[in-house]
């Protein structure tokens, strides 16, 4: 089993693991176990290229942080932004943090809940703080790269251009940041665990889910606004609520050492940046053995219950779904999104975004005065609500439960297009309408009934843009897939290329404002476009799935 360079790295730290209780040599073996299986590819049921079953074991991850560096080079002009450091450094940690926790939300917080390893190491005299502590450093590891390409480049332009001793205390603060974020996310689910248990404990997870993204938004205008741009200069008035902002500790300790801003202000904010992290860090430890004994709770799964189909409910289904097979795939679909913790701590993050971002841009544009909003064509944020689609379309061919997939190649499925387009009908009712329609009722009380028009448009170009994903990503059975397979592929250039069909729609809605019923028109348009791209998008044959 090959020695990873993270693991010889680890090995300098193992008196401090020890001495919080922690067996150092069986949490390395977990790692390199866990470090391993990372780096193989799985192979999904339908996959019949042999090619990559002689492939070397490679970390897909690894080679997907291109768009982490990309990202991190955008940054880089936050660095120089006029010569308040507490503004400069509390932007960029801001951004950092961001990124960060919006990738520990989605992608890493299922491997804190995972249990699947359990039936192996619970008959084995493994310590639970062990395989706790061993569960957190696994996703430090790679949380690790993940920082290293996003502001590695930053931090040599600021050694280049700023001098060692800045260059060290951002390499300390973003080590600080990633600490807090990783443990206060343990904490949260301890807390959870602790008070729920079966299926309604998985749905509050999921929540929570929600929750902190709707937070990380939140907290990043709060960062915006505490400074005042006056006459090209930046100001800060001190405010109670800044000391929930956490980048904002990181920024004031940067102004107190480098600048010798020695204000009570910058003070308390430098030492909780320093004392947070590690108490955080010292609780975690307390409690992990009681996390690891809480996650049993995740292995319960209660009873399920019957729910009688409404006879509204079924006429309205064979409206929607005219065949037999498509209704079928519908009913699974919804089902199964609204029933997989997998599937869900993947995608309801996203959502939660989808009902922020609209209206942060909103805020920026009109500040605190929205006077003249509703005679302004602000509406039309509300595409910015579509930019979750090809993610969740991706999303559509994973599943937790992926190896039951067998059954679609055993069932008498001669054509597949039921198959798909009962998927994609099951996700645009079942999770992006409920969104869409909370966006809409808020967007009718700011700019009034007259945008009703616009937002039926709106959500009719949504259904184009869902279709249009579809036929650009890769075809797969719905459901078919390892989430391992999604955290190990790159879909980051593809997503971005289809993000740019948003802006495209959103262009020709404002196109159509300026000429009369041009909504209108656009909308009868809109409605045939829908009807052709549809009847020939589901057109796929298993040949092209299994190509």
């Amino acid at each position: 089993m090959q020695d990873y360079r993270a693991l010889k790295l680890l090995d300098r730290f193992e008196k401090v693991f020890s001495s919080f209780g922690v067996d150092y040599k069986i949490m390395r073996r977990i790692l390199q176990v866990k470090l391993t299986m990372d780096g193989r590819r799985v192979p999904t049921i339908f996959s019949e290229n042999t090619k990559n079953k002689n492939k070397e074991d490679s970390n897909q991850f690894i080679k997907s942080l291109w768009i982490y560096v990309l990202f991190g080079l955008f940054m880089i002009p936050f660095l120089f932004i006029g010569n308040n450091l507490l503004f400069q450094m509390s932007f960029f940690y801001g951004i950092f943090t961001f990124f960060i926790m919006t990738t520990m939300i989605s992608d890493f917080s299922s491997v804190l809940l995972d249990i699947r390893d359990r039936n192996i190491l619970f008959p084995k005299p493994v310590d639970r703080k062990t395989m706790s502590t061993a569960k957190m450093v696994h996703v430090l590891i790679y949380l690790s790269f993940l920082t290293i390409a996003f502001v590695g480049i930053p931090l040599i332009v600021v050694l280049a251009k700023k001098g060692l001793l800045f260059f060290l205390i951002s390499v300390v603060n973003i080590i600080l940041i990633d600490l807090l974020i990783v443990v206060l996310t343990a904490l949260i689910y301890i807390f959870i665990l602790r008070f729920f248990d079966g299926e309604k404990l998985k749905d509050i997870i999921n929540y929570v889910q929600i929750g902190l993204s709707l937070m990380i938004m939140v907290g990043y205008q709060l960062l915006i606004r505490s400074f005042e741009f006056i006459d090209l200069t930046i100001s800060l008035e001190p405010r109670w609520w800044q000391i929930f902002i956490f980048p904002m500790w990181y920024g004031a300790n940067t102004e107190m050492i480098l600048n010798g801003e020695f204000q009570l202000f910058y003070v308390v904010f430098s030492v909780l940046g320093i004392l947070i992290p590690f108490l955080s860090i010292w609780t975690f430890m307390r409690l992990n053995s009681t996390f690891e004994q809480s996650l049993q709770k995740l292995a319960y799964h209660g009873k399920a219950k019957k729910r009688k189909r409404s006879k509204m409910g079924q006429a309205l289904l064979r409206i929607i779904c005219r065949s037999h097979e498509e209704r079928a795939f519908f009913r699974f679909s919804s089902s199964t999104m609204k029933n997989e913790r997998d599937f869900k701590l993947k995608v309801y993050p996203s959502l939660g975004f989808s009902i922020v971002i609209p209206f942060i841009f909103i805020m920026n544009s009109y500040d605190t005065d929205l006077n003249h909003l509703s005679a302004s064509k602000s509406y039309l944020t509300i595409y910015f609500s579509l930019i979750i689609i090809p993610t969740i379309m991706v999303l559509l061919k994973y599943s937790g439960k992926y190896k039951g997939a067998w059954i679609f190649r055993v069932v008498p499925i001669n054509h597949l297009k039921p198959m798909f387009s009962g998927t994609i009908k099951a996700f645009i009712l079942k999770l992006y309408l409920p969104v869409y329609l909370f966006l809409s009722a808020l967007f009718i009380v700011l700019f009034g009934v007259s945008i009703v028009p616009d937002l039926v448009v709106v959500f009719l170009n949504a259904c184009i843009y869902a279709v249009i994903c579809f036929m650009i990503l890769k075809k797969s059975i719905p459901f078919s897939e390892s989430f391992v397979e999604y955290n190990q592929k790159s879909n980051g250039g593809v997503l971005f290329g289809l993000m740019l069909f948003v802006a495209l729609f959103a262009g020709l809605h404002f196109a159509s404002t300026f000429v009369s019923y041009g909504i209108y028109l656009y909308l009868i348009i809109a409605i045939i476009f829908l009807s052709v791209i549809w009847k020939v998008a589901f057109n796929i044959t298993w040949e092209k799935i299994l190509s």
